[in-house]
């Protein structure tokens, strides 16, 4: 299964740069030095990922809005060159993913096109997910059974909203009810991610054939079904302040209104020092999911809400450094961290790394 990029480029120098690297990562190309040309293509057919040497003018923004309304390619990852002068966060902000700055580097562009490819096959191994609101019931050892919101189902996988963290060797069981269904849907699976605000990502393991046929059926019939029950939540005085109001309201969980695609997570086991902002004092702590935004930190005596926080990662491929504020804590597990990116560069190792994760096993931290 290639992945396809459209690439919107003018400059023939540049464009010759991308389709060589394209090729030599297994990706094929379209290629137009035309933003007409390319609104075309963008109405006719899909792409992974969109390539666009992005000038700041008219043509450039109109693009940018058809691609915002193509219904084939509003969610395809987005590239953008931009001259090297030039502050790329309003960039990101129009919902580029990577940002390239003219002149190309052979190397850089290189390492960009590789981390994002390893993303966008990320994405195209992902189910799709449809939306619902049910209450299921979790059991795992050591714990008693909890109560939880279902959110999303995917024929491999769901997202809970859960107010405990559960251990990522766990195997989980629970049961849950589909809206216009009766019969409980019955299965065990394990931990795929966590995050900081209490939704666990669950990989399906041994689904029983009755369960999965009422899973294929509500997730091809079942829009628009009435609810078999009231939607429950998580005990809210078990949540934070923030997650109790996201949590009465129904809100969506939707980290990067930037991000079109939502934000990808990532389970791992990558040892880190956390410092607070001011103090060199490293605190050894272990990263048990990241994103391109944010990461929960295991460490039994976490810092304050609203802490600023510097956190230093080595693996055998990177060293990364990145600033981030503690929004979430839970004594005795660790608290979850929005990342605080200074520019640009800093965003793209965070990238970079999510694309190591994306393509192989979990990563240990290097030996010092």
């Amino acid at each position: 299964m290639d992945l396809c990029a459209l690439v919107v480029c003018p400059d023939q120098d540049s464009a010759s740069l991308l389709a060589l690297i394209q090729s030599e990562l297994g990706m094929t190309a379209e290629h137009t030095p035309s933003i007409s040309a390319g609104v075309e293509l963008l109405d006719s057919r899909h792409f992974d990922a969109i390539v666009l040497d992005y000038r700041a003018d008219q043509s450039s923004e109109e693009f940018l809005a058809r691609l915002r309304q193509s219904s084939k390619n509003r969610s395809s990852m987005l590239i953008a060159i931009v001259d090297g002068t030039v502050n790329a966060r309003p960039v990101f902000g129009l919902g580029a993913n990577f940002v390239l700055y003219r002149p190309l580097s052979s190397e850089r562009t290189r390492m960009s096109l590789r981390a994002a490819r390893g993303l966008m096959r990320r994405e195209r191994r992902r189910a799709p997910r449809k939306p619902v609101s049910s209450t299921a019931n979790v059991a795992y050892p050591g714990a008693p059974e909890l109560k939880a919101a279902v959110t999303d189902l995917s024929d491999g996988g769901t997202s809970l909203l859960i107010a405990s963290r559960i251990s990522p060797a766990c195997k989980v069981y629970f049961e849950f009810a589909l809206p216009g269904q009766k019969q409980l849907v019955r299965l065990s699976g394990d931990v795929a991610w966590q995050d900081a605000s209490g939704r666990t990502g669950i990989r399906f393991l041994d689904v029983p054939q009755s369960s999965r046929r009422l899973i294929q059926t509500w997730l091809q019939h079942g829009d628009g079904l009435p609810a078999s029950g009231v939607p429950a939540q998580p005990p809210a005085n078990s949540l934070p302040r923030r997650e109790k109001t996201a949590a009465v309201k129904g809100a969506s969980f939707v980290s990067n209104a930037g991000n079109r695609r939502g934000e990808l997570r990532f389970a791992c086991k990558l040892g880190a020092e956390v410092y607070r902002l001011g103090d060199d004092v490293p605190n050894r702590c272990t990263l048990s999911d990241i994103s391109e935004g944010g990461c929960y930190v295991e460490m039994p005596s976490p810092l304050s809400r609203q802490s600023g926080v510097e956190i230093l990662v080595r693996t055998a491929d990177a060293k990364l450094r990145i600033q981030g504020q503690v929004l979430a804590t839970h004594p005795g597990f660790g608290m979850g961290v929005r990342f605080m990116f200074r520019d640009s560069v800093e965003r793209e190792e965070v990238m970079r790394l999510l694309a190591v994760l994306a393509t192989g096993p979990s990563r240990d931290e290097q030996r010092r």
